[in-house]
């Protein structure tokens, strides 16, 4: 049975960091150099960036586990920029737990959440070279635009917005 739990004590960020470093290099080892995949998980998971995007950027992380073996995370924040939409910034599942259902079972936690809160819509980005896409595109999202968006050292996320109705 998978279980779900807020993530809000030190160890989860360590946790979540865990899960980080075991699923980029699988999930963009062929779209990003590996200097820019260690760029972006310093950037994104030191604890001090875990810190700032709980309190400070409003994030929810959802950690899923089976029995005592943590094997994903999404965060998602209500009201992105003031808007009546709810984003999911991030969702990985290790590797090995890939395929399962997890990944559909973290986004269906998400649109309840959306929308017990009164939001009708879920928007996400991902890499366009991501194989990802085909499975927000069965769960039902749409692409509907792109950005590029410089995260500095000379690096970019070329990325595909998605939307979900719910």
């Amino acid at each position: 049975m998978i279980n779900l739990e807020i993530a809000t004590e030190p160890q989860h960020f360590e946790t979540i960091r865990d899960i980080a470093h075991t699923t980029w290099p699988v999930t963009f080892g062929d779209i990003l150099s590996p200097k820019q995949i260690d760029y972006m998980l310093e950037m994104m998971y030191s604890d001090v960036a875990l810190e700032k995007q709980v309190k400070d950027n409003k994030h929810v992380f959802l950690l899923a586990r089976i029995d005592q073996n943590y094997l994903g995370y999404v965060s998602y924040e209500l009201g992105y920029k003031n808007s009546t939409k709810v984003k999911i910034h991030k969702i990985y599942i290790l590797p090995s737990a890939q395929g399962t259902g997890l990944g559909r079972r973290l986004i269906t936690e998400v649109s309840t959440i959306a929308k017990a809160a009164g939001y009708r819509i879920l928007i996400l980005n991902v890499n366009r070279d991501n194989k990802a896409i085909q499975f927000y595109e069965n769960l039902g999202f749409k692409t509907v635009g792109h950005e590029d968006i410089d995260i500095g050292d000379g690096f970019f996320m070329n990325d595909a917005i998605m939307e979900l109705s719910l």
